[in-house]
């Protein structure tokens, strides 16, 4: 049997080494989205064209576009697609960071012979439930 001062001691450690492993959990994300736009389309760089926040009804495909400095490679990051006039989620989607400072884009296209409908979306860049970025345009 251990000594009472030794049995004592412990649970006294015991709590702080549990306080102090959990402040490491929730650390922020070190990446940051320092631009983001709504596009029609990206072109063979992989940056922006037809920049908007409105697109008309006969609309297929959108593109988020967005650069991002300071993240760790292989950062996963979810672009959450959400058509809020419904109030409906439409689609999560992980993707991974390939360098520490880039540019990137993911999209959001409708099935052969579909359109989006008519209302409001957005979309959240989120790492876990951090959310780094939300963008919303409309389809009219």
């Amino acid at each position: 049997m251990l000594p009472k001062r030794t049995l004592i001691s412990f649970f006294f450690s015991l709590p702080i080494l549990l306080i102090l492993s959990s402040c490491t959990v929730n650390q922020s994300p070190t990446i940051i989205i320092t631009n983001a736009q709504i596009a029609g389309n990206i072109d063979e760089k992989l940056m922006p064209i037809q920049q908007t926040d409105t697109f008309p009804s006969e609309t297929t495909k959108v593109f988020c576009w967005f650069e991002w400095e300071n993240a760790k490679i292989g950062t996963k990051i979810i672009a959450h697609w959400h058509f809020i006039t419904d109030d409906i989620p439409i689609l999560n989607y992980e993707f991974t960071i390939p360098r520490k400072n880039g540019h990137g884009s993911v999209s959001f296209a409708m099935p052969e012979g579909k359109r989006l409908p008519e209302g409001l979306y957005k979309i959240d860049l989120s790492i876990g439930k951090t959310i780094l970025k939300t963008l919303k345009f409309t389809v009219e």
